[in-house]
């Protein structure tokens, strides 16, 4: 449970979320998509209340599942163009175009026609994200989106959502449990831990005393010669 938060998230930026499990940062997502009721306080989203508007809005949340082992990558985002009616929807010249975009956001085309039940967990974990990018939403969602990603496609798919945040004028706040993966895309850091929050840029956020507070016990940052952060305390 997340308490006496009160933060801004500018427009344009990419946020990295991160703190330990069970901190709340997947509960502070599925508050801001309106799935979780507020028992007390208020957040507002693209200037309304949670859950009012989605159709700006792109989300990958933690715990989902390419379901359909025989449907296409292609067909999986297809799915998701329209949540009117069952069944794959009729795809306009301008839907196949976006569907199109998405996939090639995350260098996943050659995933378009090849069957669910026959990718690995990374390659799904790819069509996921593209099928949270249709439609260029202002305000972009990601709950683990790099889990089941090997280290070299990992930093790849960071980079190339860090270049999309800049091209299309995205928000977009991404959860993680590695934060060298998002370093240099991010623009601020929000760690939460043990109900609290902390938001602003990696050198305000990720150092000793920062995390130390947070965390109501000792925690010892490090910068590698490499730039690697390495967290460490007996309480994470």
């Amino acid at each position: 449970m997340l308490s006496d938060l009160s933060l801004s998230i500018p427009t344009g930026q990419f946020v990295g979320l991160f703190g330990p499990n069970g901190a709340g940062k997947t509960t502070f997502l599925r508050a801001l998509m309106g799935l979780l009721p507020l028992q007390q306080g208020q957040i507002r989203v693209l200037g309304q209340s949670p859950g009012a508007d989605m159709s700006d809005i792109g989300y990958m949340p933690q715990n989902r599942s390419a379901n359909g082992a025989s449907l296409t990558g292609w067909d999986l985002l297809a799915s998701g163009m329209s949540g009117n009616r069952w069944g794959l929807p009729w795809l306009s010249r301008a839907d196949r175009l976006a569907i199109q975009e998405a996939l090639d956001s995350v260098d996943a085309s050659d995933l378009a026609t090849r069957r669910l039940g026959e990718l690995s967990g990374g390659e799904r974990q790819r069509l996921l994200i593209a099928q949270a990018l249709i439609g260029s939403p202002r305000l972009l969602l990601l709950d683990e989106p790099l889990a089941s990603l090997d280290p070299v496609r990992m930093r790849d798919i960071a980079e190339r959502l860090g270049a999309l945040v800049k091209q299309r004028g995205m928000t977009v706040l991404c959860s993680a449990h590695d934060i060298n993966a998002l370093m240099g895309v991010m623009d601020s850091v929000m760690y939460v831990a043990r109900g609290h929050a902390r938001l602003g840029n990696v050198d305000e956020v990720m150092t000793t005393e920062a995390l130390s507070a947070l965390y109501g016990a000792p925690v010892e940052v490090c910068r590698t010669p490499s730039g690697r952060l390495l967290v460490s305390a007996d309480a994470l």
